[in-house]
């Protein structure tokens, strides 16, 4: 139903947008009062006013309705939708580990550790390692 909502929202903004963008400004009756060729349009000098008025009436309300719709639908998935929804399962307390577990293998005394690394000045000579 919310996806069939949102399908039906989206074209109603589709349509919206290409009414807004079909109406005449104002600017354009002064237009037409002088002679510019507006009323050689589809509708007529006037007649595109009153049709195109209330379509875009018709999609505007329509559009409320269906951001109410979506806000309803929206706010309602954060409730429990009823009985066939298990509720969440009891959660034991956390038991943390004795010792740290690790899956690699840990480092035996007959091979030899790296040397821990020392911060060097700058500007100092860096020894080299020597072989």
């Amino acid at each position: 139903m919310q996806t069939i909502l949102t399908v039906v929202h989206l074209l109603l903004a589709l349509g919206l947008i290409g009414l807004v963008l079909l109406q005449h400004g104002k600017g354009a009756d002064a237009g037409a009062a002088f002679g510019s060729g507006a009323s050689a349009t589809v509708f007529g000098s006037r007649g595109s006013a009153n049709f195109l008025s209330r379509a875009t009436g018709i999609l505007a309300a329509g559009f409320f309705v269906t951001s109410l719709a979506l806000g309803y639908f929206a706010m309602q998935s954060g409730r429990d939708q009823g009985l066939l929804i298990a509720p969440p399962a009891e959660t034991a307390a956390p038991v943390a580990p004795s010792a740290p577990v690790s899956d690699l293998p840990q480092p035996t005394s007959d091979l030899p550790q790296p040397d821990a690394p020392t911060a060097v000045a700058p500007g100092a000579d860096v020894p080299t390692p020597s072989e």
